[in-house]
């Protein structure tokens, strides 16, 4: 069974978020404590969606899908960017990740968003298979640049001050 996550799922979605570090060999980057996960999920303003996998047999969650929408200049329309996407080992082969993955092009044709992306390491050939499977496309072209820690802060110190119109008055 495929569902969006409740609140009671943050432990499980916490524990595969380090099972998925571990898997991708950085562990030690996976932070996010509970509260954050709850704020990000059920806050406020949230910032991302999930949806959860579970064993049909015994109830158990085998799955998780973590993603967010993002917009194009170029389309002028809205997309989905796919942060996370973890079926637990024992779980493997049995359509869960599928399953999970038709259940978000699902939401992304509900909502007319007219891409679904998301990345994968270069060195993760059974999951880079298994997306090939599905007819996915893999961009070679671009790169992924990310900005963080002292060299982010460095920047920031540069910035000019920004000015908010709808702030203002």
């Amino acid at each position: 069974m495929i569902r969006s996550a409740i609140m009671d799922d943050i432990p499980e979605i916490r524990a595969m978020i380090r099972e998925l570090a571990a898997y991708e060999r950085a562990e030690e980057q996976a932070r996010a404590t509970g509260e954050q996960l709850r704020e990000a999920l059920f806050g406020g303003h949230p910032a991302v969606s999930a949806l959860i996998a579970e064993d049909d047999d015994t109830g158990e969650t085998v799955g998780y899908a973590l993603w967010f929408p993002r917009f194009s200049t170029w389309t002028g329309t809205r997309g989905m960017h796919l942060e996370d996407l973890y079926v637990r080992p024992h779980a493997r082969g049995a359509g869960h990740g599928k399953a999970l993955l038709a259940g978000l092009a699902a939401t992304c044709r509900r909502n007319g968003y007219d891409r679904f992306e998301w990345w994968v390491l270069a060195w993760n050939t059974p999951t880079i298979d298994f997306y090939r499977s599905l007819g996915v496309e893999l961009l070679d072209e671009w790169k992924v640049c990310r900005l963080s820690g002292e060299p982010l802060a460095k920047l920031a110190t540069q910035a000019p001050e920004v000015v908010d119109p709808a702030c203002d008055g």
